[in-house]
């Protein structure tokens, strides 16, 4: 789990489109952060033009190094991300990222189980982008939320072990790219899985032989009630795990201390700065059993 190098960039919004449930892709000019981000990383953004504001934190959906842009994925859930939602193509918007430390396999041999919920589906999609690209790893991935998915919806082709008959509900841009994945929702959504993430990972997990489940690698990131039950999950199965974590942050560079989160080291507790410390963290740090 590397940590970023960090720059202050003017961000020239090129697009900001509007998807259901007030959620939004903006795509933003930022060739430093889109050269050297990672997944799991983030970027502080200012949300109104003056750039007077406090930044909030934006965790990175995907990014073109060759072409200088970074998306990220949002919903309007306050005055800042309300404003954020008026830029226009052309805007300018200061950012302040790559910040903090990256989802990270600990060997070539590792099997590896990505899990997505709400806000915590950007890194994530990031994440299993990348190591197809870059690994040619094919990363069973899990999706969940319980308002409409903010991206396109496709029945899956590709077979996964386990899985309930008519779950075939995927992300169309990991099916495209031969990701295997799924999507959970207690909505009712057509070919969802009707239950929580941890549930339809728990059943994947199942089919495994032992010697496959010592070379799985869970990374999750999601709302804190789906990262305590996928840190339970991974502790009864004795799977290596590391989540995202989610926090309201001030600075994001570890002055203020506003997002420190109290984890276990070595039979130790310890206060983290989710900002500068994480936002990645060993689930049994922040869930010791």
């Amino acid at each position: 789990m590397t940590e970023a190098s960090i720059f202050v960039e003017d961000a020239v919004v090129l697009a900001n489109d509007v998807l259901p449930a007030e959620q939004y892709l903006l795509r933003l000019q930022s060739p430093n952060c889109a050269q050297t981000v990672k997944p799991g990383n983030f970027i502080q953004l200012s949300c109104f033009k003056d750039n007077y504001s406090l930044k909030r934190p934006f965790s990175i959906l995907r990014s073109s190094p060759e072409k200088g842009w970074i998306e990220v994925l949002y919903k309007v859930v306050g005055k800042g991300s309300k404003a954020l939602s008026q830029a226009k193509p052309n805007d300018v918007l200061q950012s302040l990222g790559p910040i903090g430390n990256s989802f990270e396999l600990s060997s070539a041999q590792a099997i590896p189980l990505l899990l997505g919920g709400g806000v915590g589906i950007p890194p994530i999609v990031f994440f299993a982008e990348q190591l197809r690209k870059t690994k040619q790893i094919s990363a069973f991935t899990i999706l969940g939320s319980e308002i409409p998915f903010p991206f396109a919806v496709k029945p899956s082709t590709i077979l996964v072990e386990n899985i309930p008959d008519g779950v075939i509900a995927s992300m169309s841009l990991l099916e495209d790219l031969s990701i295997p994945s799924r999507l959970t929702s207690k909505q009712g959504y057509p070919g969802c899985f009707d239950g929580y993430i941890h549930e339809l990972a728990d059943k994947w997990l199942q089919q495994l032989s032992s010697e496959e489940l010592v070379r799985v690698e869970v990374f999750a990131c999601g709302p804190t009630v789906m990262l305590e039950a996928v840190a339970g999950l991974c502790n009864k199965l004795n799977v290596r795990c590391s989540l995202s974590l989610e926090e309201y942050m001030a600075c994001a560079v570890g002055g203020c201390a506003g997002c420190t989160v109290e984890i276990e080291e070595q039979g130790q507790k310890k206060m983290k700065r989710v900002c500068v410390d994480g936002p990645v963290f060993d689930a049994e740090a922040v869930y010791p059993n």
